[in-house]
């Protein structure tokens, strides 16, 4: 183990909280093992990441970049003009700053400055939450000195740059409490990601009825994120649901401990956090995702018994209700699902990446 320790550390990339998240866990255990070590996260300059980021208290600046992925006319053409302006930005980031590392997050922002990482001969390391690699950290691959990865499936796109970690999930969901049976009122957290899904916002209001004529009283949490915000507060009050709906949740990890059971999309890091709190779930993967990758990542856990799934194709309000009130009223099923969960948690994830953060700093002072 090194001594010393990295003194500076970019994170790049982020733009999602499945992205950034894992970051900042591992931020976090970087700077509990050396506090000297200044820490800087890179990114697109999304209001989201800016208001994360200075909430947990990081700093950040940010590059002029636009995805590729996905985008076809103006935006694709912005996209590709930007390429060498981004290089442009991350070249002068990774000079200014001089880290011993830089980290790749995943997503388009992390492309150009792990590049210029690399170009520029600074250790460089990737975090691969999903069983499929996005398209970023695939073209990355060649480059870097190492990637962590979520899954066993993902290791043959890293070849032996690629160590299974687990994803990091901050600490505070793993001090959740085991979920109890024999509720008097079931407490059901509906997240659809840091922005919100408006197909699950959709059927949760269509919903409405079903949770009410449940047998056992049923609490709605709802992240509806902002551009839904209004719709759904609106229909649940006028189907005369009691629910409690925020744009976003700040302490998601403290509002999963009080939860019962949560509905979600099936991005790996909502997955990881999930598992580390030990609770049921229902989820419903996003079928736009690149490579149909939430889809994947779905299966792992429910082949394994640990989540129960809804094909985004069957989604309905009727499917969604009788899903909910089905786990709501029976205690064991709701519980196994949980207890299953949690096998799946990986709660020394961080400190392993740290670890391998640790040995690339020694071997490049070494030489």
């Amino acid at each position: 183990m090194s001594i010393v320790g990295p003194t500076s550390v970019l994170f790049a990339g982020g733009g999602t909280g499945g992205h950034l998240f894992p970051g900042i866990a591992v931020a976090q255990e970087l700077i509990r093992r050396y506090p000297a070590t200044t820490v800087m996260f890179v990114g697109a300059g999304r209001v989201l990441e800016l208001q994360l980021l200075a909430r947990e208290g990081f700093f950040s600046e940010h590059i002029r970049t636009s995805g590729l992925a996905g985008k076809s006319g103006s935006s694709l053409l912005r996209g590709l003009i930007l390429i060498p302006v981004s290089m442009f930005d991350a070249s002068r980031l990774i000079r200014r700053h001089s880290p011993d590392l830089v980290v790749g997050l995943g997503g388009y922002s992390s492309g150009p400055v792990v590049v210029a990482g690399w170009q520029q001969g600074v250790p460089t390391l990737l975090l691969e939450q999903n069983v499929i690699p996005g398209i970023t950290n695939r073209i990355l691959a060649r480059f870097v000195s190492a990637a962590a990865v979520s899954y066993e499936a993902t290791l043959p796109y890293f070849g032996t740059k690629g160590f299974v970690s687990g994803n990091p999930v901050r600490q505070g969901f793993f001090e959740a409490p085991t979920p109890k049976s024999e509720l008097q009122t079931v407490r059901v957290l509906v997240i659809g990601g840091s922005q919100g899904a408006h197909a699950i916002n959709v059927a949760m209001v269509k919903a409405s009825k079903t949770i009410l004529a449940s047998s056992r009283p049923i609490h709605l949490i709802h992240q509806s994120g902002k551009a839904d915000f209004d719709f759904v507060k609106r229909e649940y009050q006028r189907a005369g649901l009691s629910a409690q709906v925020e744009p976003f949740i700040d302490q998601m990890d403290s509002e999963m401990a009080k939860s019962d059971l949560i509905v979600c999309r099936a991005g790996a890091t909502t997955l990881a956090e999930v598992s580390a709190a030990g609770r049921a779930a229902i989820v419903i993967p996003f079928p736009h995702a690149t490579n149909d990758h939430q889809r994947r990542n779905a299966i792992e856990l429910n082949e394994a018994g640990a989540i129960e799934v809804i094909d985004p194709r069957e989604l309905s309000g009727t499917v969604l209700g009788a899903q909910i009130v089905s786990l709501a009223c029976n205690d064991v099923r709701r519980v196994a699902l949980a207890e299953r969960s949690r096998k799946f948690s990986r709660p020394k994830a961080a400190c392993c990446i740290v670890d391998k953060m640790e040995q690339l700093f020694d071997q490049n002072n070494a030489v």
